[in-house]
């Protein structure tokens, strides 16, 4: 079946539109702050959109946002060619995840300097601990020792918080690989944790129970999808 005039009209707006993108890309990469306005005019809305579904505080959301375009004034030239929508919210994802570790380690420091006894229903959440854990500590190592391939699945659908579609994109994967690889990272996570004598046995099972977790609905840590 041949597509409609509507089809290869909205086709065709698709490639134009990522067309124009690429061209902000190359004049950013060449120092154009005029093309670096017109390409946070065109994705800004729903970068802040989506980074609100995920954090519920409006100054980190801004920060992160400013944090990204910042980024891609400087990474500009490393863009390779793919989809700018995705190419940004990879990095807007990053800080994301940045600005949550600082401020878990924030409150860590607090806490320690106060020597205070924290309430029960003031102590970080299962996914905090695993976004710090992520960086040092029993989880983090046992990320380290699953497969670089689905380390990088994990990474991608369940830190960066990118779906499916979007991780097949970054990664270069058919999107049926994505799901594979993240249930075989599942596998893998909890076998490498197992083999950790050294766990604290409540903190590092709820900790990997939300990853698992996350890793099998495919769902972000911090938010939805």
């Amino acid at each position: 079946m041949r597509p409609s005039g509507g089809d290869r009209n909205a086709d065709a707006d698709a490639d134009n539109h990522a067309a124009d993108d690429a061209a902000l890309l190359r004049a950013v990469a060449k120092g154009d702050s005029e093309a670096l306005a017109a390409l946070y005019d065109r994705h800004a809305g729903w970068l802040h959109a989506r980074l609100t579904r995920r954090c519920a505080d409006p100054e980190t959301v801004r920060e992160v946002l400013q944090d990204t375009f910042v980024t891609a004034w400087r990474s500009a030239g490393s863009h390779r060619g793919g989809e700018a929508g995705g190419w940004l919210w990879v990095i807007a994802a990053r800080r994301l995840v940045d600005a949550q570790r600082a401020r878990t380690r924030a409150e860590r420091s607090d806490r320690a300097e106060r020597a205070e006894f924290v309430p029960s229903g003031a102590a970080p959440s299962a996914e905090e601990r695993v976004l710090a854990g992520l960086e040092y500590g029993d989880v983090g190592t046992a990320l380290d020792r699953i497969s670089p391939e689905l380390r990088d699945v994990l990474r991608a659908t369940v830190i960066d918080g990118l779906t499916t579609r979007e991780t097949a994109r970054l990664l270069g994967l058919a999107e049926g690989t994505v799901k594979t690889r993240a249930m075989r990272a599942r596998r893998e996570l909890r076998e490498a944790l197992a083999e950790l004598t050294s766990l604290s046995a409540m903190t590092s099972a709820t900790a990997v129970t939300a990853v698992a977790d996350a890793v099998s609905r495919n769902k972000p840590l911090g938010g939805t999808a």
